[in-house]
């Protein structure tokens, strides 16, 4: 058992996919060290429960990991009913899970990198929304975050199907806000470019040349997601639901 809960989210639990690395892990992160205890999941189990332990010990909240692919539609009603069985209710859902491979050009896009696309980033939470979103409103409360990017509203051809998929993120989030009231609510942080594992592969050079058109003149710090992350999740937001929010140093609206 973890230690006696305190803090904006105090008693509550949390269910974070792709929560073992970049900013599901600071979300985490966070939502422990607020009082809540954390289901960790995505592909690789090991590094769920390293990220697990990590909270642990940090924070004394309890900490599983489970390991599951969110683009498997098949997998999904297993971690849902693992989540109840274990923590006997879930406040919060965070859909974060998200992949973007890169292709030469877009004739080089093939079928098998397209599906993957639309499956982990949009089938998922799609599908884990329905879920949880059913049984939260049969429980007459929950909040569910979806991790859209930027890209949705901004895309660019060396992410299109990414882009895509994250553009239907910020559909479903309407959409389930308007099923699941008034007891669910359904909202989605859209992050600009944030320096986690993913930007090692990124041109720094141009990278810094685009950033220059943004207000902030620069990308996120992984833990610059918390603050959204965290007032979603409380009742801080208790009059928000179907929203879009821009957590991305201006990109959005920066002069292409």
């Amino acid at each position: 058992m973890g230690a006696e809960a305190t803090g904006v989210l105090a008693g509550r639990v949390a269910v974070i996919t792709g929560g073992s690395r970049g900013l599901g892990k600071e979300m985490a992160k966070a939502f422990a060290a607020a009082g809540a205890d954390v289901l960790i999941t995505s592909r690789k189990a090991e590094s769920c429960k390293q990220t697990a332990d990590e909270i642990i010990a940090a924070t004394g909240r309890r900490a599983v990991a489970y390991g599951c692919h969110v683009g498997h539609w098949d997998e999904l009603q297993a971690l849902c009913d693992f989540a109840y069985e274990t923590f006997a209710k879930v406040d919060i859902l965070v859909n974060n899970a998200g992949m973007s491979p890169l292709y030469p050009n877009l004739v080089g896009v093939t079928e098998e990198l397209f599906d993957k696309v639309i499956a982990v980033n949009l089938k998922g939470p799609f599908r884990l929304s329905a879920l949880f979103g059913e049984r939260m409103k049969a429980a007459g409360s929950g909040t569910i975050i979806n991790v859209s990017s930027v890209a949705a509203v901004r895309p660019t051809a060396g992410e299109l199907p990414y882009a895509a998929a994250k553009s239907g993120v910020n559909v479903i989030t309407i959409g389930f806000a308007q099923a699941l009231g008034p007891e669910v609510r359904v909202n989605t942080i859209m992050p600009g470019p944030f320096f986690t594992d993913i930007s090692d592969a990124w041109d720094m050079e141009a990278f810094a040349k685009g950033a220059s058109s943004y207000p902030l003149k620069r990308g996120g710090r992984p833990d610059e997601i918390v603050g959204a992350a965290l007032y979603l999740a409380s009742d801080a937001s208790s009059f928000t639901t179907g929203t879009v929010l821009p957590v991305d140093g201006g990109q959005a609206i920066a002069v292409r």
